[in-house]
């Protein structure tokens, strides 16, 4: 059965058990019919015993009188082939009987049957029958008396072999036959009106496993399930809403591995560019150094020393903030939170570049309300949020740059802004602003893209997100916003 489908193998199932429950039903409806019948006979003729025992002379002083049970048995035949008569002693020995000669299978009788019978026993009551060792038959007995004392007892089989005859002729008869016939037709139209009925009830569950099929075969096109299917509010339907909703989120997922896949292969060749560059310059000039090292005046060797100093700098910056993002990036690290000041973290981090912003002749400035909600977060990454975006604004603008960081509350947030009055991001770099391949495909030699990436993965961390938008008249604006302590 293993090479069956599963609608296959329910419909054998269910076929195997019609047939043995039809089985069973006929059984038990034949095993009835016989009880009834004999229990209807036994009750009937129940008193059959008794009355002969009281009016048939067929025990005197001097014992048993067989030739009246031969003459009382010629009797009963003529008016009831179907009873046989016995004389049976107190012990169940039979002692008269209207048999012919060598007929009887057994000498004794069990009386058991005999006193539940005549103690009111729940009919029908079966005994032994002397002429088959193999069924017992419905009875009818009553004790014989002499002087006042039993004797011994009346037994009479009331379906004897005359019955028995006649029954088996009547089972090969038209009429039993046709009755058989109609009940196996009965039988048979049942099957097969259960077998349409079956297929009817499956055909939702054969429309999904095609789905199912078909989707294994199609990767991540697209499938539709079967309007019968959908519109269904029964089992096999929700199965199927559950499947689309699985399908569709499976495509969703192969896309984003997808992203990732290729963001990861930019990641890695961007990386290599990057690092490049620096080492390439880095190698140059510690080759001159060690080349020209006795032809270079002191002011060219510290040149290129510093030159060379520069670059190895880069290489460190870029490694470290590689490192920092796969922490970022490898699930074990989760915020600290605590309540803190955002004004005095801004003021600190501001204070941290007026040098740099003074050597490229920009102007940092602080725009806060006079009451500021105090913010929960993780101090040390919303410090490096602030010094990375600082850092960006003032190595990507041009002297000259007003670079404002702005705070606003809204609620139950804080809003932060980064913004400045430089050249500005042309607003189809902004959606991939913040991922790895584009972070790193910068122009500018001194790129530090890595450090947005970080930016968004704390913040993401948090609950929260950085988002891109225009400046006015000119310049960029980056915003997040941080959850007010309760």
């Amino acid at each position: 059965m293993r090479f069956l489908t599963l609608s296959q193998r329910l419909s054998l199932v269910f076929a195997a058990l019609l047939l043995a429950c039809s089985g069973v039903a006929i059984w038990l409806q034949i095993s009835a019919s016989t009880r009834h019948e004999q229990e209807v006979v036994q009750r009937l003729s129940s008193g059959l015993a008794a009355h002969i025992a009281g009016t048939a002379q067929l025990m005197d002083t001097s014992g048993w009188r067989p030739e009246a049970v031969h003459e009382l048995f010629d009797k009963l035949m003529a008016v009831n082939p179907s009873v046989e008569l016995y004389l049976l002693t107190k012990d169940g020995r039979i002692v008269g009987n209207g048999a012919p000669d060598n007929n009887l299978k057994r000498q004794t009788v069990d009386l058991a049957p005999v006193h539940k019978f005549l103690g009111g026993a729940p009919l029908p009551v079966l005994g032994q029958d002397p002429r088959n060792l193999d069924v017992d038959k419905v009875f009818s007995a009553a004790p014989v008396q002499v002087g006042g004392h039993d004797g011994g007892y009346v037994y009479v089989v009331l379906q004897g072999e005359a019955h028995d005859a006649l029954a088996a002729a009547l089972s090969r008869d038209s009429t039993l036959r046709v009755a058989l016939w109609i009940m196996l037709f009965m039988v048979v139209l049942s099957l097969i009106m259960g077998l349409i009925a079956f297929r009817l009830i499956t055909r939702p569950l054969r429309a999904l496993t095609q789905t199912v099929r078909e989707f294994d075969a199609n990767g991540d096109k697209a499938v539709q399930l079967p309007p019968s299917a959908v519109d269904k509010g029964d089992e096999i339907g929700v199965l199927s809403i559950a499947f689309a909703q699985m399908r569709q989120r499976i495509a969703e997922q192969w896309q984003e591995l997808t992203r990732q896949d290729q963001q990861r292969r930019d990641l890695v060749a961007n990386i290599s560019h990057d690092l490049r560059t620096p080492l390439t310059s880095l190698h140059g000039y510690l080759e001159t150094l060690r080349i020209k090292d006795e032809s270079l005046s002191q002011e060219e060797r510290r040149h290129y020393l510093d030159v060379a100093l520069g670059q190895s700098r880069k290489v460190g910056r870029l490694a470290q903030e590689l490192f920092e993002l796969a922490r970022l990036e490898s699930g074990l690290v989760h915020p600290q939170a605590e309540a803190f000041a955002l004004p005095d973290l801004v003021q600190d981090v501001l204070q941290k570049f007026e040098l740099a912003a003074e050597a490229r002749q920009q102007k940092l400035e602080a725009d806060m309300p006079a009451a500021v909600p105090t913010v929960t977060a993780d101090l040390g990454m919303i410090e490096r949020v602030l010094t990375n975006l600082l850092d960006n604004a003032i190595r990507h603008n041009p002297p000259g740059t007003r670079i404002i960081v702005r705070l606003q509350g809204q609620g139950t947030k804080v809003q932060v802004e980064v913004i400045d009055t430089g050249k500005g991001i042309a607003p189809q770099v902004h959606a991939g602003l913040f991922t790895r391949a584009s972070a790193l495909r910068r122009s500018s030699p001194e790129s530090g893209g890595l450090g947005l990436i970080i930016v968004r993965r704390m913040l993401q961390l948090h609950g929260s997100d950085i988002h891109i938008s225009a400046g006015q008249p000119s310049g960029t604006i980056l915003l997040f916003r941080l959850s007010t302590a309760t």
